[in-house]
């Protein structure tokens, strides 16, 4: 039944974490692909904005908290509506929470938000991506990830992040084993580096495992977009499982 599947019905995406960094740019790559995208986040005018780099892009802006069930089934209801089915997840997002703080001084409150974005989010995504591929004719779709390069080695003094990116690995491969029986391929990728606004202090000073501070290369946010939009692209029948895309002289393998 998948082979049967015609071009406009495979290209319905969702996108979380629209509004800014990398779910901007992702969302860019697909819409100028002539994808169809169901932008979210949590500010309603940086979805705008995003939409508007492509004006002639068929786009869908829906605000959703990502923590929030019922967001979550907002978010998928509007892009069913609109587009009448969805064959892709890209989720992306996410928070560093409070930089710097050493875990003994982390408030519960800061890793509670960072859990809830970052692991509860996705998975409230996927959970959602997962019912309407399985029930959808033609079945199936694609999940993809956003882990880190954190879900294999972590900074210094960020264990909320690190864990809930450690957690998204296990979550990758619990759907993705899952789904198999649904045509529904799922994958991650392990991202470093993308210059963004989220990115921008490792321009000038990061703190290292060896306690000194320094700049760190990035790479074009760009590239990390037509990575996600191969993987995306791919006949059900393949997946990229993992994927890891840094800048190439960033201090990750041999880190600390």
């Amino acid at each position: 039944m998948n082979a049967m599947r015609t071009e406009v019905q495979s290209r319905i995406a969702v996108v979380t974490g629209a509004g800014s960094g990398i779910g901007r740019a992702v969302a860019v790559e697909l819409l100028r692909a002539g994808w169809s995208v169901a932008l979210a986040g949590r500010r309603p005018e940086t979805l705008a904005e995003t939409a508007a780099l492509v004006p002639e892009g068929a786009s869908l802006a829906v605000r959703t908290d990502v923590s929030q069930p019922a967001d979550v089934a907002a978010l998928f209801a509007a892009a069913v509506e609109r587009f009448g089915r969805v064959d892709l997840l890209f989720n992306n997002a996410g928070t560093f929470g409070p930089g710097g703080v050493p875990v003994e001084e982390l408030p519960y409150e800061a890793w509670r938000h960072v859990v809830d974005t970052n692991l509860n989010g996705a998975f409230l995504c996927a959970q959602a991506a997962y019912r309407q591929m399985k029930e959808q004719d033609p079945q199936g779709g694609r999940i993809i990830n956003n882990g880190s390069i954190s879900a294999h080695t972590p900074r210094p003094l960020s264990v909320a992040y690190t864990a809930t990116k450690h957690a998204l690995t296990g979550l990758t491969k619990s759907l993705s084993l899952d789904g198999r029986a649904y045509s529904i391929a799922v994958g991650q990728i392990d991202i470093g580096n993308a210059a963004t606004d989220m990115t921008a202090r490792m321009q000038t000073g990061a703190l290292q495992a060896n306690g000194e501070i320094a700049a760190e290369p990035v790479m074009d946010v760009v590239d990390v977009a037509r990575t996600v939009r191969h993987m995306a692209e791919l006949p059900l029948e393949a997946n990229v499982q993992f994927a890891t895309v840094l800048a190439t002289a960033m201090p990750y393998v041999g880190r600390g």
